[in-house]
């Protein structure tokens, strides 16, 4: 009995760690892998680097996506993170147009400051 009582935590431990952490990771695995093997073309996804385009066609493990008009990618289907819904394009667009004016803005602020000659704060004279 002295034992099992002191097996008893381990076997409980492995199967806390089946349940909270195998178990989902596994079911999200192959979720991944049916969303995948259902893509078509002229789904529009998001890579799992954030890259958006629609798919024009599927070789076996390869998706071939379209980026931007005329400019086609070759991507691996495990590289493809989900499936874009088309309600959710228009808020990607709105937040790189706001990215793009952060941008401009930040050029406007570079341009405004005054160099300090030929003189580098990373660099001493003596």
């Amino acid at each position: 009995m002295g034992q099992l009582g002191s097996i008893l935590p381990l076997i409980l431990l492995v199967v806390v760690f089946y349940f909270l952490l195998i178990r989902p990771q596994r079911k999200r695995q192959q979720e991944a892998i049916q969303m995948q093997n259902s893509l078509t073309p002229g789904t529009r996804v998001m890579t799992t680097t954030g890259l958006f385009g629609t798919v024009t066609a599927i070789d076996n493990e390869d998706v071939i996506l379209e980026v931007a008009p005329g400019v086609e990618t070759r991507w691996v289907k495990a590289a493809i993170g989900r499936v874009v819904a088309p309600g959710d394009a228009p808020a990607t667009e709105q937040a790189a147009d706001q990215a793009e004016l952060g941008e401009e803005d930040k050029k406007e602020s570079d341009a405004t400051v005054e160099p300090n000659g030929d003189q580098d704060s990373s660099t001493k004279k003596s």
